[in-house]
């Protein structure tokens, strides 16, 4: 079997991979991109879309950073993709907010902001604690039982499907390779030069990125690397279309371009278990309702589970192999919100060969693991 040499090859198809694969084509390597294909878990098609900031990083502010930089590159990202595929990927960045239904998660969520303004440092944080009557002329329809909120201005949210389409849109229009139902069956590691046989094909590289989401934990010690990832169940509701009726997105509740008002944020540890659980739904509908009345009076028409990529501690986990320099990994929960830092900061790094040291927080080393690395 021949080899089909590449300048990277990039395992997996969804948004993290995708965004970093896109990433480099637009260094100018030629990439493939192998995607496992409809076996896979596809945590991409059942994200909430969020593009989120104001609850990243508390006790880490190298992770608020990155996720503050990446929410800042995303306009750009957003606009070129736009461009390119003539897809508008649904991004409304103005500002989002926490919403509290209780004196007490009122105080614990002031408390939260302080510290993470705190954490900030010199880079800073901006953020405002609105109390309800502020609240209802932001938004139409808030309940009685909302007692404030907080608020950042760097929050928005996005389409994860036309997203993950225009990645992938985007990374074939300008030369790279997509090769669907690719599952990697063998994985070969030298020092810059790699070989995976997938799909009955055999790739050759001397760069190799591993953005497999929950399949890293598998794949990941064949090339010099760990990933201690596990599986975190979500569980969303989609309503029918209304009105547009909420101008901005909640931690719990948004409102697709379309119209529809997604509802979500439960996080469960059931393993692999992707059935869809009635009591976990109605805590999601009980909220909304309670957060917008107006919300009991719409259809539901939709429901979903998808598994989220969790490290240990919640945070990405990137790194390059020091036993096999050139393999690399990406491992993270927020594809959506990360897409444009993978896309536009983090594939030049590994274009270039080396993650910057702002990465060095992110190490699977910190779990104290014992590193093939």
């Amino acid at each position: 079997m021949r080899d089909e040499s590449f300048d990277a090859i990039v395992v997996g198809g969804g948004l993290v991979g995708a965004a970093i694969a896109w990433g480099l084509v637009g260094q100018g390597l030629r990439t493939v991109l192998l995607d496992e294909g409809d076996v896979a878990y596809r945590a991409s098609r059942g994200n909430f879309g969020l593009v989120w900031v104001q609850s990243k990083g508390l006790g880490a502010p190298w992770y608020q950073r990155w996720t503050r930089a990446s929410a800042g590159v995303w306009p750009a990202l957003a606009a070129e993709l736009g461009a390119r595929t003539g897809t508008d990927v649904g991004l409304r960045q103005p500002g989002g907010v926490h919403l509290c239904l209780s004196d007490a998660e009122m105080a614990e969520r002031a408390t939260r902001m302080a510290r993470m303004q705190a954490e900030a440092g010199n880079t800073g944080y901006e953020y405002r604690m609105i109390e309800a009557p502020e609240l209802r002329e932001m938004l139409p329809g808030l309940g009685p039982d909302v007692v404030g909120a907080s608020w950042t201005p760097y929050d928005g949210h996005a389409n994860p499907l036309r997203l993950l389409h225009a990645l992938h849109t985007a990374f074939v229009a300008a030369g790279g390779a997509y090769v669907p139902d690719a599952r990697v069956e063998e994985g070969h590691a030298a020092p810059h030069d790699f070989a995976v046989i997938a799909g009955g094909r055999r790739f050759g590289a001397p760069r190799i990125v591993l953005a497999a989401g929950l399949g890293n934990a598998g794949l990941a010690p064949r090339f010099g690397l760990v990933a201690p990832v596990r599986p975190q169940r979500g569980q969303v509701l989609v309503t029918e279309r209304a009105a547009e009726l909420l101008p901005m997105p909640t931690t719990t509740v948004r409102q697709t371009q379309e119209g529809s008002l997604m509802m979500g944020d439960s996080m469960e540890e059931v393993g692999f278990d992707l059935r869809q659980s009635p009591d976990v739904m109605r805590q999601i509908a009980d909220r909304a309702v309670l957060s917008f009345p107006w919300i009991g009076r719409l259809n539901i028409v939709r429901a979903w589970s998808a598994l989220r990529v969790m490290a240990p501690d919640g945070l990405p986990i990137y790194d390059q192999s020091d036993r096999f320099p050139g393999a690399f990994t990406a491992n993270c929960h927020s594809g959506v919100t990360l897409a444009g830092a993978h896309a536009r900061l983090l594939a030049p790094m590994i274009a270039a060969g080396a993650l910057d040291p702002m990465l060095d927080p992110f190490t699977a080393g910190r779990f104290d693991v014992r590193a093939a690395s």
